[in-house]
């Protein structure tokens, strides 16, 4: 291929994103990022570097961010026992500390620092910082056949009451990426480990958010035969979940997309975030790399 045409097909690929540009243009796109897509250094770069992209296209990307496995690597380090009820992390005292440490002191600032490197201007946030996440206890009840309900206590653990939006908002305003770790305070001022799929969530509903994407390890929602299910429609999950389709740990995700739509969040999409580059491949492609879930009276 001569040079003029190895150009002129890179200007067709920019030309086929322009539809995509001009619908998430001045538009608010929440991420959360989590898995291996964390982990691995090469897919580091590449995040850091499709916000950046997003950020200079003109497009507003808000980050929320995880990090079990550096917390549960921390706590081994320290010696610290870490305890699993319901699939959930006991988070007492020692743990919280930890959990602030890790999160707030270590990983929000690598992604921030590496968004900076790629282009763009990020801000690291915890929901400590001017009251963002308003937080309450968590609490857990659990039902097993014919015994009584038992209630389970996890500790630190809270939920997301309300999210302060003025900040996120001043901050896109002057040109900034939030990232967002996923910790939150009550009105006395205490502190609570909440999920990060949980907090993106609340975050994108409070922001009215175009998309919320959700970084996974896996292609998406897959059919009783294996096979990505490309959309799913709010109304059909009740059905999928009876039938099996839907199981496990996509249960909790699956809620937390519906959480989102119904607060107003037009779409939400479980991307696989192991593929590189699959933030712009999910937004600014027909097909993308995921599940999209769409509320009812989308068409």
């Amino acid at each position: 291929m001569d040079q003029v045409a190895e150009a002129q097909k890179k200007a067709q690929v920019l030309m086929e994103c322009l539809p995509y540009l001009r619908l998430f243009h001045d538009k608010i796109i929440v991420i959360k990022y989590g898995g291996h897509a964390m982990k691995d250094k090469n897919l580091q770069a590449a995040f850091a570097r499709n916000i950046a992209l997003l950020k200079l296209a003109g497009v507003h990307p808000v980050v929320v961010h995880g990090g079990g496995p550096q917390i549960g690597a921390m706590l081994d380090k320290l010696n610290i026992h870490s305890e699993f009820k319901e699939g959930l992390r006991v988070t007492d005292d020692a743990t919280m500390d930890v959990v602030q440490m890790v999160l707030v002191g270590s990983v929000n600032q690598n992604i921030v620092s590496l968004i900076n490197h790629a282009g763009a201007h990020a801000v690291g946030l915890s929901g400590k910082d001017g009251m963002l996440l308003h937080a309450e206890k968590k609490s857990m009840i659990v039902n097993r056949g014919d015994q009584p309900p038992e209630i389970i206590d996890l500790g630190n653990v809270g939920k997301v009451v309300r999210v302060e939006c003025s900040l996120i908002h001043s901050l896109i305003r002057d040109g900034f990426v939030p990232v967002i770790a996923p910790v939150g305070v009550d009105d006395h001022g205490h502190t609570y480990n909440i999920n990060a799929d949980a907090v993106s969530s609340a975050v994108a509903g409070a922001l009215k958010a175009k998309r919320l994407l959700m970084l996974t390890d896996v292609p998406g929602v897959l059919d009783l035969e294996g096979k990505l299910i490309p959309s799913i429609r709010v109304h059909e999950v009740s059905s999928m979940l009876s039938n099996g389709t839907i199981t496990g740990g996509m249960i909790p995700k699956i809620t937390c997309c519906m959480d989102a739509i119904a607060q107003g969040v037009e779409n939400v999409v479980i991307v696989d975030g192991r593929v590189e580059n699959c933030i712009l491949l999910e937004l600014f492609t027909e097909k993308g790399v995921g599940t999209e879930i769409i509320g009812s009276s989308k068409a």
